[in-house]
């Protein structure tokens, strides 16, 4: 399968995955946390996404690379919210360990993804099409 845009991406698949899933669990979270807790996880959650998209609009492959190493960031930001919702009793422990499942297939994928930039980005590109295509 060629890969004609961000959507194509498997990196980017497994985290509008992820992405879906976090808001579903966020909407068992108390209401005192919707400006809190629950916003800050669903923008860390988004931005992963977000970074992953915008990196694959960049023209070269160091930009992409840059987006990708911020989305990882993101994945960690995540996981560190997840980690005060169970220390807050809001998700259990079982629920805990799925995310950071999902987390760490996310961020073998994406660090694979930054691999493959980094050596593409070594090769002659055509002046013509975008460096990162």
């Amino acid at each position: 399968m060629s890969i004609q845009n961000f959507t194509d991406l498997e990196v980017w698949k497994k985290a509008r995955g992820m992405r879906k899933s976090i808001s579903t669990l966020t909407q068992k979270f108390p209401s005192d946390e919707k400006f809190k807790l629950t916003d800050q996880i669903k923008r860390s959650s988004r931005s992963i996404t977000a970074n992953i998209a915008e990196g694959y609009g960049r023209f070269h492959y160091q930009e992409n690379i840059q987006f990708c190493r911020v989305a990882r960031g993101s994945l960690t930001e995540t996981l560190d919210h997840l980690i005060v919702a169970f220390d807050e009793g809001y998700i259990d422990e079982q629920t805990l360990k799925e995310f950071e499942s999902q987390l760490t297939e996310v961020k073998k994928i994406l660090n694979g993804y930054i691999k493959y930039l980094a050596k593409a980005k070594q090769l002659p590109v055509d002046n013509e099409t975008p460096s990162n295509n």
